[in-house]
């Protein structure tokens, strides 16, 4: 595969609010990596819950789901942590992302993991579990820096920017090594990123 531009990662965020903390993270994210990375939220709202019996005919929001994460590069999960593991709607867009069986959209894709809590734990425990569902799904997750962040409420700015200057530092670092995560699992020269 070679990258005529940026490389586009598909954006899954677990939660289905439109003011979900993580929604709004994943957007001021997107506005941080433009530079290096196409960054597009994929909605996972409008899909029905998993049915083995649906798959002889996907639901329309099934199909275009799928198409979304195959046009991608690479993916970013951006996860809440509900009841101490990843919100039902995230468990459900993997399971028909994986679907029907052969025609996963998830494999080999490399991927990363994020996601953030007003609460001091960071989403670490649902990453956890992310990361294990991740390897059955086949995607190469990126290990470090790991993104386990309490939001501030001041951390992302009336313009929909990060302007907590210590998680502007830690983004622009992640956006590096991601960004020669994704060449180098798709067989391309590694940027020539800053000093990691």
């Amino acid at each position: 595969m070679t990258f005529s531009s940026r490389p586009k990662v598909a954006v899954v965020v677990g939660s289905v609010s439109q003011s979900s903390v993580n929604r709004k993270f994943a957007q001021a994210f997107a506005k941080l990596a433009a530079a290096k990375l196409d960054l597009q939220l994929v909605e996972i709202g409008d899909l029905p819950l998993y049915d083995h019996d649906l798959e002889a005919n996907l639901p329309a929001p099934v199909v275009r789901f799928k198409r979304e994460i195959e046009a991608a590069d690479a993916v970013l999960l951006v996860t809440p942590e509900y009841l101490r593991t990843i919100p039902a709607a995230l468990k459900n867009a993997l399971e028909w992302g994986a679907r029907p069986w052969g025609k996963t959209s998830w494999a080999g894709k490399p991927a990363a993991i994020a996601g953030v809590t007003p609460g001091a734990i960071g989403t670490a425990v649902a990453q956890s579990h992310l990361r294990s569902i991740a390897t059955v799904l086949e995607l190469i997750v990126i290990s470090q820096p790991e993104l386990y962040i309490q939001l501030k409420p001041d951390a992302i700015d009336a313009n929909g920017e990060i302007a907590d200057p210590a998680l502007n530092e830690l983004l622009t670092k992640f956006v590096d090594v991601f960004s020669a995560w994704i060449a180098r699992q798709n067989h391309q020269p590694l940027l020539a990123a800053a000093n990691f």
